[in-house]
């Protein structure tokens, strides 16, 4: 089982970056807006709910190389590392972005959004290599289980983004208008993100 501080350094982290802005949570920002809090909310909550297939993904592949060899560990660690520090000088460069009216097309229904949120980011390839680099840095080789501490950490970022996306959705118009009435507030956000990633980043390639 994951320690009650392995747990909560994880859980920090995986909050801040959920809810920096993306491409998920601005859609699910733009659902909301332009169809309504039910169309928001079951689009993020498709959205969260990918990220399993990615837990499971990400369980065997850390496994696997931890078993077969540190120096391949440590290898997906430093590679993981300079993909988090990529991300945050993307994010800490960025103008900002602010949700676009998304009204346009056929009405989907909550359902429909669902699965959608579900298989686009189930596929993503970019999130693939996201979880291969954030997850690995709260595992403890020490405590054992590897596959079961990254399966755990996996469901624990599920289980936060479901939350935080819902709540995105259900609140989106007030987000929304705050987001849109202050640009600069979309890019303050953007350079905190940025921070945090660059940080991870070297964190996970120092670690030992």
């Amino acid at each position: 089982m994951l320690t009650v501080e392995q747990g909560m350094a994880f859980l920090g982290a995986a909050m801040l970056i959920t809810l920096s802005p993306g491409p998920d949570n601005l859609m699910v920002l733009s659902l909301g807006v332009a169809r309504g809090r039910r169309h928001g909310m079951a689009f993020g909550l498709g959205c969260a709910m990918g990220c399993l297939s990615h837990t499971l993904l990400a369980a065997v592949g850390v496994s696997a190389l931890l078993a077969a060899s540190v120096t391949a560990f440590t290898a997906l660690k430093i590679v993981g590392g300079l993909y988090l520090i990529w991300l945050g000088s993307q994010a800490l460069r960025s103008r900002g972005s602010a949700p676009q009216a998304a009204a346009q097309g056929p009405q989907a229904t909550a359902r429909a959004l669902f699965v959608k949120g579900l298989l686009v980011n189930a596929i993503n390839p970019k999130v693939v290599l996201f979880f291969l680099a954030f997850l690995p840095q709260f595992i403890v080789p020490a405590n054992g289980a590897i596959a079961w501490q990254t399966l755990q950490l996996g469901l624990l970022f599920t289980l936060q983004a479901a939350l935080l996306f819902g709540l995105l959705g259900y609140f989106s118009g007030y987000a929304g208008q705050w987001l849109m009435t202050t640009p600069r507030r979309a890019m303050w956000l953007d350079r905190i993100a940025g921070t945090i990633f660059v940080g991870l980043g070297l964190r996970l390639i120092s670690s030992r």
